[in-house]
């Protein structure tokens, strides 16, 4: 519970300050962020298709 009450705090203070600032700015972290994501992921996938077949 005390988990959830965090992630909604930190999920507020987040909103709040990209509310805030510019939409370009707003954009361009957007695109950093799910590019670092999409990348992060397909490392995951392909690092666990090598592992689990030995």
């Amino acid at each position: 519970m005390l988990f959830l009450v965090a992630a909604l705090l930190l999920l507020g203070v987040v909103m709040g300050t990209v509310a805030h600032a510019p939409l370009a700015f707003t954009v361009v972290a957007a695109t950093v962020i799910a590019a670092w994501l999409g990348i992060f992921a397909l490392r995951e996938r392909h690092g666990r298709r090598h592992t689990s077949t030995r």
